[in-house]
């Protein structure tokens, strides 16, 4: 199983840009940058949090888990 990160369309469905997101969580843009790519290895529940509260959406909005071989060919 492999957890994906659906933060570019949350943001999209919510029209914000990745520096307001940045400005109003409270996190570095690089961090976010890195977030929303997929690229992170952890996220702390402060932020995730953060991120809900400023997009008014819940976690499995953001973080959905799938099967390695979904992963791979998505």
């Amino acid at each position: 199983m492999a957890i994906k990160v659906n933060l570019s369309r949350v943001m999209k469905e919510r029209e914000i840009s990745l520096t307001q997101l940045s400005d109003e969580v409270g996190i570095t843009l690089a961090n976010l940058s890195i977030l929303k790519t997929g690229k992170a290895k952890a996220i702390r529940f402060s932020t995730l949090d953060a991120i809900c509260r400023v997009l008014e959406c819940q976690p499995g909005d953001i973080l959905v888990q799938e099967d390695e071989s979904d992963a791979k060919s998505g």
